[in-house]
């Protein structure tokens, strides 16, 4: 069974940075393209950012283009989300995902395996 956890969320203001992680256990990480999406209340899940199995090609959601930054370390079977001048409209539950054998997408159903999710808020 592959499990995710992610972490890092937090309480921060406008224009701060935070960092996620999402560390996999029970599979062989290099298998797996890793993405992060984010769900606000009321609104639907959406992608944030995809990295390929390698970590040589990312893929970003126009919203936080220049500002996220997605990485990974398959030494640690980590996925990272540096998430850099942070807005209001970023606040969300933020959620790790697994795919296997993709080299990367940004489409949910792609993904095998999901994170609890971590909250993330940014206050004005």
């Amino acid at each position: 069974q592959v499990v995710l956890v992610e972490s890092g969320g937090g309480l921060v203001q406008a224009g701060g940075s935070l960092r996620l992680s999402c560390v996999v256990s029970g599979g062989t990480f290099s298998n797996y393209a890793m993405g992060w999406f984010r769900q606000a209340p009321g609104k639907e899940r959406e992608s944030v950012a995809a990295i390929s199995r390698s970590g040589g090609t990312t893929d970003y959601a126009d919203s936080v283009k220049g500002r996220f930054t997605i990485s990974r370390d398959n030494a640690k079977n980590t996925v990272y989300l540096q998430m850099n001048n942070l807005k209001p409209e970023d606040t969300a539950v933020y959620y790790c995902a697994a795919a296997f054998g993709l080299s990367r997408t940004r489409v949910a159903s792609g993904y095998d395996y999901w994170g609890q999710g971590t909250q993330v808020t940014v206050s004005s």
